[in-house]
């Protein structure tokens, strides 16, 4: 899976030191250079209408040093300091730096402090998506070119037909169909409330009446649960029983 790229400056106050740098964000695929600065404050002023993910900052420039504009930046944005000086180790340390590059460096050192702002936003965003889903109450899907919503609680079971669903719902006795794969609808479900038991289901799990042997029971249907997907039903299973 393509990362989500990274937006970032780079904050040097030696020419050939931010030209180095400059290369080498651009031959990352997942680093995106918004501009080059030749202070802090200059950074600070861009920043100010422009917010970034990343800052690959120098520590020792005048005015303002690497380490205080850390600490007037969003927490939102990290840095990965850069620097000649080894002793500002404990101080980029002390502000939570991703890490600290010591000048210097070459691309595979670059690459891989770059990796690990990758591996921290991946994480970020990985929780942030999955809390959103978690609350997610409705979706809307096309159907008869229309956008119909769906309320998740309303929902029995999603089938899949090829590159078609159909979705019954507790209040029709027709399914809606909609143009969709199983596969992207889960990544919009909130994985509490709904359960892939079979390459061409997903149930919600509070609409399962019976469980029987390897069937599930939701009013008249019974559905199998195929075994690729038996493990984590059985998980669910032992996490909510009273035996």
């Amino acid at each position: 899976m393509k990362p989500n790229p990274i937006s970032c400056i780079v904050v040097d106050d030696e020419p050939m030191a931010l030209q180095l740098i400059e290369g080498y964000v651009l031959k990352t695929p997942f680093l995106v250079l918004k501009e080059k600065c030749e202070s802090a404050l200059e950074a600070l002023t861009f920043m100010e209408n422009e917010p970034v993910d990343l800052i690959f900052l120098d520590i020792q420039m005048p005015d303002l040093t690497g380490i205080d504009l850390s600490k007037l930046i969003s927490k939102k944005t990290r840095v990965i300091f850069t620097t000649a000086f080894s002793e500002y180790a404990l101080e980029g340390f002390k502000v939570e730096a991703l890490d600290y590059l010591l000048k210097p460096f070459d691309y595979a050192e670059f690459l891989s402090a770059a990796n690990k702002a990758k591996d921290w936003f991946a994480l970020v965003r990985g929780k942030t998506q999955k809390a959103a889903t978690k609350d997610k109450e409705f979706l809307f899907v096309k159907s008869d070119y229309k956008q119909l919503k769906i309320y998740l609680d309303n929902v029995l079971y999603f089938e899949g037909l090829k590159d078609y669903i159909k979705i019954w719902l507790k209040d029709r006795p027709r399914p809606i169909l909609t143009l969709m794969s199983l596969k992207s609808l889960q990544e919009e479900l909130p994985p509490d409330k709904f359960m892939r038991i079979h390459r061409s289901f997903i149930v919600s799990l509070e609409a399962i009446d019976v469980i029987e042997r390897s069937q599930i029971i939701i009013g008249d249907q019974r559905i199998t649960v195929s075994e690729n997907y038996k493990p984590e039903f059985l998980a669910y299973i032992a996490k909510n029983s009273l035996d």
